[in-house]
């Protein structure tokens, strides 16, 4: 696993059954690319069969053509009926495995416990995407195998019993894109902060819609998320403008910090910038700031050589 693979900008999604369309993967320069037993499988024993096959000879050819690349593989839910064969699909040279529908911290640590018995120590990526899973979000992010989370607004609002407002359906959404998930949405975020873990934003199912995604992108960063998980490679780049620093934002937090720097040297303690007057916290986010465009320009140049191995 690339070790600059601590907030993922982009999380991009293919068939595990689509041995072409995984093999495309790296071309749009994700951070990290997920081959997808679950969703994106029929479900039938036959196909999820088949599809693991598939989904294991992808990862390794994936793996040895681009040695810098985060490849993960979705399995089916812990209490799904495939769950257990799906473990076979998994090598330990991906970079973690995702799992979808957690519900629990027990729920987690026995998938740590599976993975164990088979000799893997791969990092998770938690799905929360249940009424139940975010409810114990806290719960299953304190769990140390896991290192990402991410909230899943359609299975969840399923389970719920609800309706995407939001969607393409005619239905009104009061005006406010995804209301009608902003609470889970928020708790899965503020859960993941307080575990220390990155966590992923709603997919946008709205293709070739630029306008929807930049706008839904933009709602997951200010609720706190690391990233989005992507469906379509034309949504990595939009991905990567909204959840990375822009060369302006890093621009100006070199210079505040230069001005505080000059400012501490010259035995003033308080100082105001660009018109602002300027305390601790906002010094600590503009070194984070830095600290997130200098580990997103590693992952770029890794994306890049990546991308260029086809």
């Amino acid at each position: 696993m690339n070790p600059a693979l601590t907030r993922p900008r982009s999380v991009l999604f293919a068939p595990g059954n689509r041995a072409d369309l995984m093999a495309k993967l790296p071309r749009s320069t994700p951070d990290a690319v997920v081959l997808d037993l679950e969703d994106a499988v029929p479900n039938t024993p036959e196909a999820k069969a088949e599809a693991r096959i598939i989904t294991r000879d992808a990862a390794r050819e994936l793996v040895a053509a681009h040695p810098k690349l985060n490849v993960f593989v979705r399995i089916n839910a812990p209490h799904s009926p495939y769950f257990a064969d799906d473990l076979h699909a998994l090598t330990p040279e991906l970079a973690g495995v995702v799992v979808p529908k957690l519900e629990s911290g027990a729920d987690t640590l026995a998938v740590a416990a599976a993975l164990a018995g088979r000799g893997l120590s791969l990092p998770i990526m938690a799905g929360l995407e249940t009424a139940l899973g975010v409810w114990h979000a806290h719960d299953i992010m304190a769990v140390p195998a896991v290192a990402w989370a991410y909230f899943g607004a359609e299975d969840y609002t399923t389970d719920l019993g609800g309706t995407r407002l939001s969607e393409p359906s005619g239905t009104p959404n009061l005006g406010v894109p995804n209301l009608e998930v902003l609470y889970a949405r928020s708790r899965v975020a503020l859960a993941a902060r307080v575990a220390g873990v990155p966590a992923l934003d709603i997919v946008v199912t709205r293709l070739n819609d630029d306008a929807a995604f930049l706008v839904d992108a933009a709602q997951g960063r200010a609720l706190g998320y690391a990233g989005k998980l992507c469906i379509h490679p034309a949504q990595v780049a939009l991905s990567h403008s909204t959840f990375g620093p822009t060369p302006a934002d890093t621009a100006r937090a070199r210079r505040l910090l230069d001005a505080a720097h000059a400012a501490a040297e010259a035995g003033r303690g308080v100082i105001t910038f660009e018109g602002q007057m300027i305390d601790e916290p906002m010094l600590a986010k503009a070194r984070a700031l830095i600290a997130q465009a200098d580990a997103e320009s590693a992952q770029a140049e890794v994306g890049a050589e990546s991308g260029h191995h086809e």
